[in-house]
């Protein structure tokens, strides 16, 4: 055979082998966020999305993180926000997801209207209404109980019955006196009844209870191969989100108004009240991996199929 013919077909038998071996490079790219306060640290890449070389860049939020996850089982979503713990559950299905950042940490209160409560410890013999059964605060609220020496399934009564808005709506109504509830419900509540007032502070009281620092709510989660084969766009949308969630911490009226043009789901006027309250960060993963870590040994301790069963590995946490 002709030597130039030969190395000709060698080449591009090399060349077939290498572009066989990686995903084909896609030119769009869409950075999900969800609607509700878990997405307003990212609003700003709303307003203005990553300029990233070789991607056309879309953002879209989602009603609901189940939507997110199940975008990130079938392999549709590449860069998306989600519970920690969720994360930790598809991963522990086989598919490929890591965590590159958290980047909301706990902002929930304990509100009441009953002279009686003042503290947990005092929740003895109430009932409690908390949304998100099986979710982060459900859990994060069980240990502080047991800490305190009150055993959830017969100490008290947690009511699931009431989503986050309806439960705002109760406290102002007066029709429930008792509730665990995020930014930006409780601060809705607090200032549409007077007569409500925290109880104690529900962070501290986990760090007292052996947390590392605060507990995460929300994290930026990538999809692995996607990762592995783009790093330069996931830096850009990295330092991207750092800049949006450090942007609206220092521009909560500005960051409101972008909400609601954004269509999240809340009202200017709500936003901004409540963001300098709801904990908005940004952590890399390896930084934040001793907190992650923190929380999913109570999602063990009271349901480890919350989190598939078993601690993630290093792999879990990127780079």
């Amino acid at each position: 055979m002709n030597p130039i013919k030969t190395v000709f077909i060698i080449s591009f038998s090399l060349l077939a082998a290498s572009l066989w071996a990686r995903p084909a490079h896609e030119t769009s790219l869409t950075v999900y966020g969800l609607k509700g306060p878990s997405g307003v640290g990212m609003i700003r890449m709303f307003e203005n999305p990553p300029v990233i070389p070789g991607f056309e860049v879309k953002m879209e939020a989602l009603a609901q993180a189940d939507l997110m996850a199940a975008r990130f089982i079938s392999q549709d979503a590449k860069v998306g926000i989600l519970p920690a713990n969720i994360a930790a559950k598809i991963a522990a299905s086989g598919r490929n997801i890591r965590i590159a950042a958290v980047t909301g940490t706990g902002m929930l209160s304990l509100l009441t209207s009953d002279p009686q409560v003042g503290r947990i410890e005092d929740l003895r013999g109430k009932t409690v209404e908390v949304a998100g059964q099986g979710a982060t605060p459900d859990y994060v609220f069980r240990r502080l109980l047991k800490v305190r020496g009150i055993d959830p399934e017969k100490d008290l009564t947690l009511s699931y019955s009431l989503a986050y808005p309806e439960i705002a709506q109760s406290l102002i109504a007066g029709r429930v006196s008792v509730a665990l509830l995020p930014e930006p419900f409780s601060t809705m509540a607090l200032s549409g009844n007077p007569g409500l007032r925290r109880a104690g502070d529900i962070q501290e009281e986990w760090s007292k209870a052996g947390g590392q620092g605060n507990y995460p709510m929300t994290a930026l989660v990538l999809d692995g191969d996607f990762a592995a084969y783009n790093p330069g766009a996931v830096k850009i949308i990295l330092e991207n989100l750092k800049d949006s969630i450090e942007w609206t911490a220092a521009n909560p009226a500005a960051a409101g108004a972008l909400v609601e043009k954004h269509d999240f789901g809340l009202k200017a006027s709500v936003a901004a009240a409540a963001i300098p309250r709801s904990n908005y960060v940004f952590i890399p993963a390896a930084e934040a991996r001793p907190s992650i870590e923190a929380l999913f040994r109570v999602f063990l301790e009271f349901s480890p199929d919350s989190i598939g069963g078993a601690m993630p590995g290093d792999h879990f946490y990127y780079p």
